[in-house]
């Protein structure tokens, strides 16, 4: 449960450090180039092994990186035009409630067992994400604009998802540093060429703001992946429950730092979405 508990209070530092973006006008879409470079390094830091090229490109995995690398930039580019065109509200309800695709893939092809509470607690989860997420009375999109949310539904499950099929079928415990990296790596490589692509129209200028946004983000990002992975391989929890509970927290904990530091006002439905997220927290993880 500890790695599960780090994962989250990591992912909840992302959200801080994404809303301290708009205080301090820094440029997300250089800030998380750089934020990807700075994971990547910090996970080859933290890897114990020599680093040897040829064994890690031989390895079973090493297609599983290179794949999730680009999904990371193809969904962050998603969630943002869905919020252009949708609105923040249905990008972030589209995101959290992607853990319904893991939950179903853990108890079809893993045969993950839940309680009745369990199967209950989920549900509420569902329901909590939902309402703590949304802003203003209702979440409303035009019908030929429900391909992006969909979009963002689909490839933020199949990222969760593909992190449980890496960790069951090909991680050993001390692969799992270097597997981080190498994910945050190639997205950074995949940004890199996105910004490449993309000079021709506007002339890339170096920030020295973006740069240190970057870095901040860069090591509670990384940390974020390498402990739900470790939660993953503990097997205290299926993961059904873990992916639950890491998405059902972070809403919760963004929620309240929301109130506490960015003073932010919440409707009656996001209270409620609160609640409901400690009732489903507690029947996912102590029955």
């Amino acid at each position: 449960m500890i790695y599960l508990a780090l994962s989250v209070l990591s992912s909840t530092f992302i959200f801080v450090v994404f809303k301290l973006y708009d205080v301090y006008k820094i440029q997300t879409l250089y800030a998380i180039i750089v934020n990807y470079v700075v994971a990547c390094i910090v996970g080859l830091l933290l890897y114990e092994n020599p680093i040897q090229p040829t064994q890690i490109v031989e390895s079973s995995w090493f297609w599983g990186p290179v794949a999730l690398g680009v999904l990371f930039i193809v969904i962050f580019n998603l969630m943002a035009r869905t919020a252009q065109v949708a609105g923040v509200s249905v990008a972030s309800v589209a995101t959290k409630m992607s853990l319904a695709i893991p939950v179903v893939v853990g108890v079809v092809l893993y045969q993950e067992k839940l309680s009745l509470y369990q199967i209950f607690g989920i549900l509420l989860a569902l329901v909590a994400v939902y309402l703590a997420s949304i802003k203003g009375k209702s979440v409303s999109i035009n019908k030929k604009d429900l391909l992006l949310p969909l979009l963002v539904f689909i490839g933020s499950g199949i990222i969760d998802t593909s992190m449980k099929y890496f960790e069951e079928k090909h991680l050993a415990p001390q692969e799992v540093a270097i597997f981080s990296s190498m994910i945050f790596g190639f997205a950074a490589f995949t940004g890199l060429l996105f910004i490449l692509l993309q000079i021709r129209k506007k002339p890339l200028k170096l920030n020295l703001k973006n740069v240190a946004g970057g870095i901040v983000l860069g090591v509670p990002n990384y940390f974020s992946i390498f402990f739900l992975i470790k939660a993953l391989q503990s097997d205290i929890l299926g993961s059904a429950a873990v992916f639950t509970l890491n998405n059902v927290a972070i809403v919760l904990f963004s929620t309240l730092i929301g109130i506490l530091l960015f003073k932010e006002k919440l409707t009656t439905k996001n209270w409620s979405g609160v609640g409901l997220a400690i009732l489903s927290i507690i029947l996912v993880a102590l029955f």
